[in-house]
C-alpha cells in the first residue's frame, strides 16, 4: 500500500497529459495589438521527492516552447483555481458548467 492506502501500481511514476491549447489567432480579441498567442497545458505528475500528486498547469507563448510558466499545484491550490474560474464565467454572464 502507498499514499492514501492506494496500491502503488496506481499512483507511483504518474505522468500523464489531461489537455493542451494552443491560441490560434482568431482566439485574440480584435483590437488587442499586444496580446499574445498562448498556449495552456495541464497534466497530472507525481514527480517529486515527496511523491505526492499535483496539477501541472504550463503557459507558453506558442512557437516558444520550453520557454513558458509552470506551476505544479497541489489539490488545494487546483480547487481554489478552479472556484476562481467558475466566479468568471458568472462575472461575464456565462454558464460556469459543473
Amino acid at each position: 500500500m502507498h499514499r492514501r492506502g492506494l496500491k502503488c501500481e496506481t499512483l507511483c511514476d504518474m505522468r500523464r497529459s489531461i489537455d493542451d491549447y494552443p491560441m490560434s489567432i482568431s482566439d485574440v480579441p480584435v483590437g488587442d495589438d499586444d496580446a499574445m498567442r498562448i498556449a495552456w497545458a495541464v497534466a497530472i505528475s507525481d514527480d517529486y521527492d515527496d511523491a505526492e500528486p499535483r496539477v501541472v498547469l504550463t503557459t507558453e507563448e506558442v512557437g516558444s516552447p520550453g520557454t513558458g510558466l509552470v506551476a505544479h499545484l497541489n489539490a488545494e491550490h487546483v480547487r481554489r483555481l478552479r472556484m476562481a474560474l467558475r466566479d468568471a464565467l458568472r462575472e461575464i454572464g456565462e454558464d460556469p458548467g459543473l
